[in-house]
């Protein structure tokens, strides 16, 4: 648990220009429930085993809940966090059967799957390892972006 940043002006782009232009200081009541709803469903795409989902949102987004292991956890965070205008994401989430954390990575120009698995484990050919650790967030190994914050498992 903690707070685990992320590029404000990277990300999936799921709120309207009207989000970005409104600082969370001024956001309605209404608006704030909006863009909850948005990343409640967001996170909900991925059918990410968690109970009582709790996001409190301005640039940072604050999230709480009950997973079984970190691995579910830290996709719950990514979910999350590679939104565009989503700068930081406080984790509250509690597990149950804890495992080794895996590392973030935030994806820079030029990075592929085989890159950074070069970098982290010295070996291009354990990119699955990358890319299973990110399913369902990602849909193919060839699709990462510039900005994007990926789990690097370590064991």
């Amino acid at each position: 648990m903690g707070f685990i940043s992320f590029i404000k002006n990277a990300g999936k782009k799921l709120f309207g220009k009207k989000d970005k232009e409104t600082s969370s200081s001024s956001a309605s009541p209404a608006q704030e429930k909006d863009r909850t709803d948005i990343l409640r469903e967001e996170v909900g795409k991925y059918n990410l085993p968690i109970q009582n989902l709790d996001l409190d949102v301005s640039e940072l987004v604050t999230v709480s809940g009950k997973t079984n292991t970190n691995a579910e956890r830290e996709k719950v965070i990514l979910a999350v966090g590679n939104i565009e205008g989503v700068g930081g994401v406080e984790d509250n989430i509690s597990v149950t059967n804890p495992e080794p954390e895996a590392k973030f990575h935030v994806v820079q120009k030029g990075d592929t799957l085989s890159k950074i698995a070069k970098d982290v484990y010295g070996d291009p050919m354990r990119y699955p390892e990358i890319f299973e650790a990110n399913r369902p967030l990602l849909k193919d190994p060839d699709e990462i972006y510039p900005g994007q914050t990926l789990r690097i498992p370590m064991s």
